[in-house]
């Protein structure tokens, strides 16, 4: 059974695309006519509905555009697996992150994203992600390939059409 290829979605990807003052939303716009001109799916998982939720409203998701991906027991496994190391670099000063409790979010998302053969990419503006991220690589092998919402789409892509 061939999956179609996947991006997950990152809570940062949605503040900024649905924020056009916002200085990244351009950017983020390209990405998802981008994603939407190749098929490739646009994740979105339970765990970011949640943050956005904080601050925003469920209705303001492009949800028509979207695959909602629960957080289930196999994510919870790799969840784990990826906090424990995120957590053991902190304590020992080797992940530098704000004092944000945000972690397990960030681990859990990729934890989805490791686990969903179909994702081949995670979107996100968030730097400490990104250091979670380059930090959970030097220790496992992750499947996904991480973009900066910051570089355009056509520098993480090429003017190649994935189709």
């Amino acid at each position: 059974m061939t999956h179609k290829r996947a991006v997950l979605l990152d809570t940062s990807f949605f503040l900024r695309f649905l924020n056009d003052s916002d200085p990244l939303f351009q950017n983020a716009d390209n990405y998802y006519r981008y994603f939407l001109d190749n098929e490739i799916n646009m994740l979105i998982s339970t765990i970011t509905v949640a943050e956005y939720c904080v601050g925003g409203n469920v209705n303001e998701l492009p949800l028509r555009s979207l695959q909602i991906l629960p957080f289930n027991f196999n994510h919870s496994l790799k969840a784990g697996e990826f906090a424990r190391i995120a957590f053991q670099a902190r304590k020992a000063g080797s992940l530098l992150v704000n004092e944000r409790k945000i972690i397990p979010n960030d681990t859990k998302l990729f934890a989805q994203g490791d686990c969903e053969h179909s994702v081949q990419f995670f979107l996100s503006s968030d730097v400490e992600s990104l250091s979670v991220y380059n930090l959970l690589k030097q220790q496992v092998q992750i499947s996904f390939q991480f973009i900066d919402l910051r570089n355009p789409h056509t520098e993480t892509f090429g003017l190649l059409d994935l189709k």
